[in-house]
C-alpha cells in the first residue's frame, strides 16, 4: 500500500510508504485529520435536515463545530465504484493550495469503510440552486454581481491551470460546483474528478467524467484531457450565467422553438446553439438575461457572450488559455471576431457503436440516446456525473 502526500504551491506530489488498512490516507499533510464521532456531533448525527447537496460521489451536509466553525462535510458514498479514488483526488488536489476563488479543504476523516472531506460552509450554495435553478432564491443577482462572478470563477480556473505545480485540470466545472459565500464570492469546488498534470504534459487519457452539457466533445469522445477542456466548460457556464439559462434548458420562446424542430438532438446544447444563431443574425443581446435591470452594460454583457463562444470552439488550440480569458473579460485585450465559429458540440461528432444494445434501425447520435447509454453503463451515472467508452470519427483533425 502506499499514501498520498499532498503537493504544495510549486511543488510535485510524492509518495511514501503507509500502514495497512490505511492505504491512500495523505501523510505529512497540514490539515486536521478529524475523527468521525466530531463530525456526527457537528452534523446533528448527518441529519437529513442538515443536508445541502447530494453527488456522484456521495452527500454534503452543513455542520458546525465546537468552536463555533461552521463547516460543510462531504461524506464519500460507499456505494461509490471509484470513490476511495476520487476521495483521494480531491484530497491531494485541494490540500496544498489557497486561493480566494477555490474552497478551503479543513481536513478530513478516515475510519474503517467512512471517508469525509470537511471544508468551509457557503451560505449562499452554488450558481445551480440560486441563478439557474427552479426554486425561488432571494439573492438579486444584477449585472454587477454576474460580472463579478464571471471574473472570480476565471481567476480561479487560471490559478489551476498557471499557478501550480501540477497544474490542475478540474474537469467539472460547472453550475452547481460553484458555490457563492455570504458577499457572492464565486468559489470552485468538488475536485473529485480533478487531474494533476505536470508542466510538460501537454494532456492526459482517462475514462470520460464529468457533465453533459459542459463536456468538450474532444474530450467526450476520446477522453483526452487538457487545460482547454476545462476552457470549453467555462465558456458554457459563462454563457449561462450571462443568459441566466442552463444550457440544458428546452424551453425556447415561441421564436425559437425551430431550434429544437431542426436539432431534435441537441438536448443538452441549447443555449450553446442559440447563441451562435444569434451571433450569426447579428442580434446577440436577445441571449442576456431579460431579468436584468438598469445596471445592465449591454456591450459588455455582449463581450463576455463572445468569449464564452470563443472558449466552445471546436478546435481547442483555437480556444484562448485562462490569462487571455481574463484579459478579454476585462477588456485589457480585445476580442478577434473573426476567430468565433461555430462552437462544438457534442451531438456534432459523435458516431456511436452500440453493442449489447444495438438495433441497426434505430440509432441516433443524440445526446438523449447518449445518456440511455451511460445509464446502462454504471449504476452511477447520469446527466450529470457521468462516463462512457464511445468512438467517434472526423475528429482527428480539430486539435
Amino acid at each position: 500500500m502506499s499514501c498520498c502526500s499532498i503537493f504544495c504551491k510549486k511543488r510535485r506530489a510524492t509518495r511514501q510508504p503507509s500502514s495497512h488498512h490505511n492505504e491512500d490516507v495523505p501523510g505529512g499533510t497540514n490539515i486536521t485529520k478529524y475523527t468521525y464521532k466530531e463530525l456526527a456531533r457537528a452534523t446533528d448525527n448527518f441529519n437529513q435536515s442538515n443536508k445541502i447537496g447530494e453527488g456522484g460521489f456521495g452527500s454534503v451536509y452543513k455542520g458546525q463545530l465546537r468552536n463555533g466553525t461552521s463547516i460543510a462535510v462531504k461524506v464519500l458514498s460507499m456505494e461509490s465504484r471509484q470513490g476511495v479514488r476520487e476521495f483521494l483526488n480531491e484530497l491531494v488536489a485541494i490540500s496544498g493550495i489557497s486561493h480566494d476563488n477555490l474552497v478551503r479543504l479543513y481536513g478530513y476523516c478516515v475510519e474503517g469503510d467512512q471517508r469525509i472531506l470537511v471544508y468551509n460552509h457557503l451560505e449562499n450554495n452554488s450558481l445551480a440552486q440560486t441563478l439557474l435553478g427552479s426554486r425561488h432564491s432571494n439573492i438579486q443577482f444584477n449585472w454587477e454581481t454576474r460580472v463579478n462572478i464571471c471574473l472570480g470563477i476565471a481567476r480561479g480556473l487560471e490559478y489551476l491551470h498557471h499557478g501550480v505545480s501540477p497544474y490542475i485540470v478540474h474537469r467539472d466545472i460547472k453550475a452547481s460546483n460553484i458555490l457563492l459565500d455570504r458577499d457572492l464570492t464565486p468559489k470552485i469546488s468538488d475536485f473529485g474528478l480533478a487531474k494533476l498534470l505536470p508542466p510538460n504534459a501537454t494532456h492526459v487519457s482517462t475514462r470520460v467524467a464529468g457533465t453533459l452539457g459542459y463536456l468538450a466533445p474532444e474530450y467526450a469522445i476520446r477522453g483526452q484531457v487538457t487545460r482547454k477542456s476545462d476552457v470549453y466548460s467555462f465558456g458554457v457556464l459563462l454563457l449561462e450565467i450571462v443568459s441566466g439559462r442552463s444550457n440544458s434548458d428546452t424551453r425556447l420562446a415561441y421564436e425559437d422553438q425551430i431550434l429544437l424542430e431542426k436539432f431534435p438532438e441537441i438536448t443538452n446544447g441549447v443555449l450553446l446553439l442559440q447563441t451562435w444563431m444569434y451571433y450569426e443574425q447579428g442580434i446577440l443581446e436577445k441571449i442576456i438575461d431579460r431579468s436584468l435591470g438598469s445596471d445592465l452594460d449591454v456591450a459588455q454583457a455582449c463581450r463576455f457572450l463572445k468569449v464564452g463562444l470563443l472558449c466552445t470552439q471546436d478546435v481547442m488550440r483555437h480556444r484562448p488559455d485562462m490569462s487571455k480569458v481574463i484579459a478579454m473579460l476585462t477588456g485589457e485585450s480585445d476580442i478577434d471576431s473573426e476567430k468565433i465559429s461555430k462552437p462544438a458540440i457534442i451531438s456534432d461528432f459523435m458516431d456511436l457503436k452500440v453493442r449489447s444494445m444495438r438495433k441497426a434501425s434505430d440509432i441516433a447520435t443524440s445526446s438523449t440516446f447518449l445518456s440511455s447509454l451511460m445509464a446502462h453503463s454504471s449504476p452511477m451515472l447520469s446527466n450529470e456525473t457521468t462516463q462512457a467508452s464511445i468512438t467517434s470519427t472526423g475528429i482527428s483533425d480539430r486539435e
